[in-house]
């Protein structure tokens, strides 16, 4: 047995007979609210497919040009990362990220929006994953579309690291003030083992986190149920749509140039 065969694992994501065939970009989604939001605005209809159990899969054609595919919601690495596994599988290379954080830093309020660079890991999924990098990065020419779409529509943003965790309730006072000291941005759930899993399967994936509450006075300030906030949130996420046409655009763009 090759060592190749040998670091598969024995249960692989694989696209089974009634699952569908996925165009290259693919949303995945973290938060069911804008998931389904997402779906209502782009009037995505849900797939039948073997992993709908655990999340959801939207498909939109013709009523929103391009196609678009939303996957979600997720909650956790673990969860997180069998959804983009499987999404890979049906054909997916170019996956952004919609979801919330908290800030560790003073400067980023809630509503405010984050592009991650790359992250701190304190969960248990990407340590099994084995890249190259420790702190693997989003990818850049992705970032570059993120980054021109938001200045375009004239939205601030920020970019930098992120810490993530499992474990919400763990979220110290020591540890904040050790990230803060790092210029660490903010904490969520699952992007540094998306991250991994997109370079270990060699597709591209970026993101866009909106801060949903506040920890850097190591006081949990929530932000959830502020309008402003439910604002941003949905501006967010309508700005993916806007960036997926983008890349839908490029695609087109560079098959008439081949």
């Amino acid at each position: 047995m090759g060592e190749k065969m040998l670091d598969e694992g024995i249960i692989r994501p694989v696209r089974g007979k009634r699952d569908p065939r996925l165009p290259p970009d693919v949303l995945m989604v973290m938060i069911p609210s804008e998931l389904k939001y997402l779906a209502q605005t782009a009037d995505a209809k849900k797939e039948v497919f073997s992993d709908m159990s655990l999340y959801d899969l939207y498909r939109a054609q013709g009523a929103f040009a391009p196609p678009i595919t939303l996957a979600g919601p997720f909650i956790g690495a673990p969860h997180a990362v069998m959804g983009l596994e499987k999404l890979i599988a049906l054909g997916a290379e170019r996956i952004l990220v919609l979801g919330w954080c908290g800030s560790l830093q003073s400067s980023l309020k809630i509503g405010d929006l984050v592009i991650p660079t790359h992250t701190v890991s304190e969960e248990g999924t990407s340590q099994h994953y084995p890249v190259s990098s420790k702190n693997p990065l989003s990818d850049a020419s992705l970032n570059q579309i993120l980054e021109t779409t938001l200045k375009e529509k004239e939205t601030p943003f920020t970019k930098g690291a992120i810490w993530t965790t499992d474990a919400v309730y763990r979220e110290t006072p020591e540890k904040v003030r050790a990230y803060q000291q790092q210029n660490i941005l903010a904490v969520e759930m699952e992007m540094s083992a998306l991250l991994a899993v997109s370079l270990f399967r060699s597709v591209q994936l970026a993101a866009l986190l909106v801060v949903s509450d506040e920890l850097f006075e190591l006081k949990w300030h929530p932000g959830f149920s502020n309008s402003l906030f439910k604002k941003k949130s949905r501006r967010a996420a309508k700005l993916l749509l806007g960036v997926h046409k983008s890349l839908a655009q490029l695609e087109v763009l560079s098959g008439e140039m081949e």
